[in-house]
């Protein structure tokens, strides 16, 4: 297969990723099923423990049976999960469920890096990650924009419909798979013969570089724990500072304010639909980002971005404390540059790793970042149930904000230039 083709394949599979379909109702649908923030705090952080204690080995038998196998057994796991999800009624099933999802996710993690990179590396083009990893990404969202409009609307009718739907969009991507093949480069390595403890030390020889120690602790610790905070919160703290700011406002579940008191006005106007409209223009943003991705990170140079958006994402995280409409602007920055820093991430990591235990020293670094989540969700959890969702939000600005300045103290993480690093 060229590798024209094999990207073209990799495009359509990014377009059944179906998480917009959920994404704009899944915590009012937790919520709906009888948890409380302190339970959806716990489920969450049942996902990362499953992603700390599977993520080595799932990377490590990717590398083993090859990328498109983990990939397919990944994405039939997901898509048996969240048809699960929608018939789910009780806290243990959730429980069981957000850790088969996470193990789904493990077999995932990495793998898809590793595939893009090494199928582009066949024809001496691994320069070309981000352009086609963002590109890929693009589409993913693009589709994700009318996934959203789709799926707040199903929400007002079912919020079960979402997941349903999704479960489905992500059966027809392991039909996709199928149809791919595993890098040449991949299949010359001998990756496939990599015993577990050789390739503990190809994580321990990579994570230990210069560059990439300080990159995996800006990154993979401190972004992305917040960065996932804002996943979980972002439809609460909306719904509370939509509500705070037009008491008028007719909401279709009672749910905290920001006061503390609640709100049981249930009317024609439904939240679902406009949290759909909120991730589709998130949704829509990010697509346009990531397609140019390339172009950007060439005309500001990696450094830059790194240098810029986390502590810019923690600045608004604090402000929307103080001043509560910044709250759309904080949120709708605090997931539309996720993907695209994370294609960023992936072209500078990638860049200083060897093939040889690629998956695996890629899902060591994710299961860093699902560790690092794990005290954050839980921390987060009690003081949104104590206090607000907002004020755990703006707790975690702080965080990001003063942790992005003692790194920077501490090591530049970015170099600035994309060579690889001497040692």
């Amino acid at each position: 297969m060229t590798v024209s083709r094999a990207v073209a394949k990799y495009y359509l599979f990014k377009a059944t990723e179906a998480v917009e379909f959920y994404r704009p109702v899944m915590y009012l649908y937790l919520l709906s099923q009888g948890l409380t923030f302190t339970h959806i705090a716990v489920v969450e952080a049942l996902y990362n423990v499953t992603t700390v204690l599977g993520e080595v080995p799932t990377g490590y038998v990717g590398d083993r049976i090859g990328r498109r196998n983990s990939l397919l057994i990944g994405t039939v796991l997901i898509a048996l999960t969240l048809l699960g999800l929608a018939l789910a009624s009780s806290f243990p099933a959730f429980v069981v469920l957000f850790v088969c999802w996470s193990l789904g996710y493990n077999f995932r993690s990495g793998t898809e890096d590793a595939w893009v990179y090494e199928t582009l590396s066949d024809d001496d083009a691994s320069g070309e990650f981000a352009r086609v990893r963002g590109r890929g990404q693009s589409v993913a969202l693009a589709v994700g924009v009318g996934a959203s409009l789709v799926g707040g609307y199903l929400g007002g009718i079912d919020l079960a419909y979402p997941f349903l739907v999704a479960a489905a969009v992500t059966g027809v991507g392991a039909v996709v798979l199928l149809t791919l093949d595993d890098p040449e480069t991949y299949e010359e390595s001998d990756a496939d013969e990599l015993g577990f403890r050789e390739a503990l030390d190809v994580v321990r020889t990579s994570v230990g570089r210069p560059r990439l120690r300080s990159f995996v602790v800006y990154y993979y610790v401190l972004f992305s724990a917040v960065t996932y905070l804002v996943f979980i919160f972002l439809q609460p703290v909306f719904e509370d500072v939509l509500v705070a700011l037009d008491p008028d406002v007719r909401l279709a579940l009672g749910l905290p304010l920001l006061d503390g008191s609640l709100s049981l006005v249930v009317g024609p106007d439904r939240v679902e639909s406009l949290l759909g409209a909120y991730y589709a223009a998130i949704s829509l943003a990010s697509a346009a980002i990531s397609y140019r991705i390339d172009a950007i990170a060439d005309w500001m140079g990696l450094d830059r971005w790194f240098l810029l958006v986390p502590p810019l994402l923690g600045g608004l995280l604090i402000g929307m404390y103080f001043v509560p409409a910044l709250a759309f602007l904080a949120l709708f920055l605090g997931r539309a540059l996720v993907e695209p820093t994370r294609v960023l991430a992936g072209q500078y990591v990638n860049d200083r790793i060897e093939t040889l235990g690629r998956a695996t020293v890629l899902s060591a670094m994710a299961m860093v970042s699902g560790l690092t989540v794990i005290p954050f969700q839980l921390g987060s959890g009690a003081l949104s149930d104590a206090a607000s969702p907002l004020f755990a939000l703006s707790l975690a600005g702080v965080a990001l904000l003063v942790g992005s300045v003692a790194i920077h103290l501490w090591e530049v993480p970015v170099a600035s230039t994309s060579a690889p690093d001497s040692n």
